[in-house]
């Protein structure tokens, strides 16, 4: 029975951390996803006594958002008014201001304890980068730590030598010898110590890498060994009490921060009101698109999409950059497959590179560079590495490295241009083929027309798809960087940071399958014409550049495809000269960037986002949304069943809302979210970085990624504030059917606005529980028994 407490106590301790990714699959997630049971307030605070750590927006930040004018000075006087708070912004703002500066957050120091630890976890977990490995890693951690313990700093070999055989034993052992009131609150106390390892031992066991099936490691293990070093060594086992007793400035903390969201929610919410006049005033006669193309619903694409459209007549559509297809790629390069679907997402299909024709000269020369790269890269390893090669390989390669560092510093362009000459595009000789997966009852054989069907279906179904253009493009993203840990964290979150080139590709070879357009047509009644072409492609989002895959594409679209390739160069020039605040050489500066490897931004990825947008592009397509809004296309009209709706509100709004709250955590404290300044990066283990030559597993974004300087922010940490366009019944049924959803909305995680259009489109506000509160400046026609006064709807917009 005490085991069972024990094992239980251990369960629910660790729901309260959320998951590091590794570096080479980095996936943005919110750190504290295991409070969300919680109101995001109560969340914080119990975050902020466990993890010592900082949770709201710091009073500087605050100062900047008020001197840049991004705070509604009567909005947030009417926010603290409600609350009590009688003085002007600027008061509070200065009491907060010489709180900060009176009693500053101590950085938090890892004790003896923490020291020992990191050392055993960094040598267990590594994933190849140690040479020699340590003896015993198959039987798991704390077998492995066992048999070394004695050898180590531990109080006494004879205690080493009778150490319990089993990490529950351990546990308990150590446990009965102190007063252990909760054994929950003792777990947290110990996972809270590391959490950044803590979160990637949960990655290790909730993915089941390949690594963890051959040499596990679990939570319990963790904590075995930890007590157990604590209690030889006459460490502190139990916690002391840290009540955090700081009400008032917590409490203003958060007021601000409702103000500053809602400031941007009023400038968003205009401009849709704006637009949805507009297009209700306006007919305009449809004429059929030269260019469809569809964009993953990431922020960056918002601002593309713009450059785009303002080249000729083309029209974007948005949908999550997986594409509708659960897959693991297989890279013709490479032996093991990787995800390419988002996390929360099983796979089970593969997707592999078959090669147009197996005598092709291009795919000789691949294949032999792909020998070539394997057999350097493992003879370079090997030298580095062997004890006997190393003092001289460094010697002797020294001159070499040198060079190279010159090419890099002074002529990445150069250097650049000839790795690519070396490196030919598979693409341009393979097309991708798609299989069950190992895991799957028929592994290895191609998917069922049904399921091809499916895919292609879903896809135009979210969508909202009406008509097809003579060219369709499925644009995954890629972001290209040099010597950068985190580039992974610039990849696609919808494809387990990957780039979504591969599902692109893929969407569009299924699209042009004789069979599915027949079933499409016959079964669906979904008409693509003859003369639709789909193209995948890949938009560079450090360069904007936007390549196609269009080897296969017919001579009777040449004409028109060289004049799409026009268009999408001069994209790239306008939206490289917008994103980098320049008018000359804009595309050769972005390349620059992506090619230096001592560029600490080579981009902004996801910083500033805040909104999720719901709807088809003809609310948003006259706005500049500034790169801060995910952007899903939908058409309500075409979803009479809702399920569409329910799809988007179940995957990509959960997802964006874990982008949205790791953007938010890290900037707020990224010494303890994020992983502090590149400069000081040390990479352990192939999978994480730590901090100088130790610590803790950092287990978010670089402050490069979300400040312009260590002071001064570019990331504005707000909540998100999703916007829907589609009849308030629909969703609410949605939120009644899915209480994850609704748990989300109530606890203030997430806020939700609804274009209501049996309501000629009112904004509609979340409120909790169900409750919805008509938006007070938006003029509509409506019954005299759902009208509510001014004074009551001006009382109920400000909550």
């Amino acid at each position: 029975m005490k085991n069972l407490n024990l094992l239980n106590g251990i369960d629910e301790a660790s729901k309260s951390f959320g998951i590091t990714w590794p570096l080479y699959s980095f996936v943005t997630s919110n750190p504290l996803s295991g409070y969300e049971q919680l109101p995001f307030d109560e969340a914080l605070k119990n975050a902020e006594q466990l993890l010592k750590a900082k949770t709201y927006p710091s009073p500087s930040l605050y100062k900047q958002a008020w001197e840049n004018n991004e705070i509604d000075a009567k909005l947030l006087s009417s926010l603290l008014e409600k609350h009590a708070f009688y003085k002007s912004p600027e008061s509070y703002l200065n009491e907060m201001l010489s709180s900060e500066k009176e009693n500053p957050k101590e950085v938090f120091e890892h004790s003896k304890l923490d020291v020992i630890m990191t050392k055993w976890l960094s040598a267990f977990m590594d994933e190849g980068l140690a040479e020699w490995q340590i003896p015993n890693k198959s039987k798991g951690f704390y077998l492995a730590w066992k048999y070394l313990a004695k050898y180590d700093s531990f109080n006494g070999k004879d205690n080493a030598s009778k150490l319990p055989s089993s990490s529950i034993e351990a546990i308990q052992d150590v446990v009965k010898q102190h007063n252990v009131a909760n054994y929950t609150e003792l777990f947290k106390h110990h996972l809270a110590a590391l959490s950044g390892w803590v979160g990637y031992i949960k990655y290790r066991e909730n993915t089941n890498s390949i690594w963890q099936q051959k040499f596990p490691i679990t939570i319990q293990d963790y904590l075995a060994v930890r007590l157990t070093i604590a209690h030889n060594m006459g460490y502190s086992i139990v916690p002391e009490s840290n009540l955090n007793t700081n009400q008032k400035h917590s409490k203003l903390e958060h007021l601000w921060l409702q103000a500053w969201e809602q400031s941007f929610q009023k400038q968003l919410l205009s401009g849709l009101k704006n637009e949805a006049s507009k297009s209700s005033e306006t007919n305009t006669t449809n004429v059929a698109p030269d260019a469809q193309m569809v964009f993953c619903i990431d922020t960056r694409s918002e601002a593309i999409r713009r450059h785009v459209e303002s080249k000729g007549n083309y029209e974007t559509f948005g949908y999550a950059g997986f594409f509708g297809i659960a897959m693991d790629y297989q890279h013709f390069q490479e032996d093991l497959a990787i995800k390419s679907c988002p996390p929360i997402v099983g796979s089970p299909y593969l997707v592999t590179e078959k090669p147009l024709s197996e005598t092709d000269e291009k795919n000789k020369q691949f294949t032999k560079g792909k020998n070539l790269y394997k057999s350097n890269n493992y003879i370079l390893k090997r030298l580095k590495n062997m004890l006997p090669s190393s003092f001289g390989f460094v010697e002797g390669a020294g001159v070499f490295y040198g060079a190279s560092l010159l090419f890099k510093t002074f002529i990445p362009e150069f250097l650049f241009k000839q790795k690519e000459k070396m490196k030919p595009s598979y693409e341009a000789f393979c097309e991708p083929e798609i299989k069950y997966n190992s895991c799957e009852t028929h592994a290895g054989k191609d998917i069922s027309l049904d399921e091809k069907v499916a895919i292609v279906k879903s896809g135009f179904d979210l969508m909202g798809w009406k008509t097809f253009a003579p060219l369709v493009l499925f644009i995954g993203h890629g972001s290209h960087t040099t010597n950068n840990p985190f580039g992974s964290s610039l990849e696609c979150g919808a494809c387990a940071a990957s780039p979504g080139r591969h599902n692109a590709r893929l969407l569009a070879k299924l699209a042009n399958d004789v069979e599915v357009r027949a079933f499409l047509k016959n079964i669906h009644n979904i008409n693509i014409p003859d003369e639709t072409v789909f193209i995948g492609g890949e938009h560079n989002t450090t360069t904007d550049e936007i390549t196609l895959f269009d080897n296969l594409v017919p001579e009777t679209h040449t004409q028109k495809l060289e004049a799409l390739k026009v268009s999408l160069h001069k994209a790239q020039e306008t939206a490289t000269a917008d994103r980098l605040a320049t008018s000359k050489n804009s595309i050769e500066l972005a390349n620059k960037k992506s090619m230096n490897w001592g560029e600490t931004r080579p981009e902004w990825g996801l910083a500033k986002n805040a909104g999720f947008i719901i709807a088809p592009r003809k609310v948003t397509e006259k706005m500049n949304l500034k790169s801060r809004c995910f952007m899903h296309s939908y058409d309500y009209e075409m979803d009479d069943t809702g399920v569409a709706l329910e799809g988007i509100m179940c995957g990509p709004m959960v997802v964006t809302q874990w982008i949205n709250n790791h953007y938010y955590f890290t900037t707020v404290d990224n010494n303890k979210f994020g992983s502090g300044s590149k400069i000081t990066h040390n990479i352990t283990g192939k999978f994480g970085v730590v901090q100088g030559n130790g610590g803790d597993l950092k287990m978010g974004l670089p402050l490069q990624s979300l400040k312009e300087t260590d002071n001064d922010m570019y990331h504005q940490p707000l909540r998100l504030t999703v916007v829907i366009k589609a009849p308030l019944k629909r969703v609410e049924s949605i939120l009644k059917k899915h209480n994850h959803l609704k748990e989300l909305l109530d606890n203030e995680w997430i806020y939700l606005k609804v274009m209501d259009t049996d309501n000629d489109s009112t904004i509609t506000h979340y409120h909790k529980n169900l409750n919805w509160v008509l938006d007070s400046n938006f003029e509509v026609k409506r019954s005299n028994t759902n009208k509510k006064s001014y004074k009551e709807e001006l009382e109920l917009s400000v909550y």
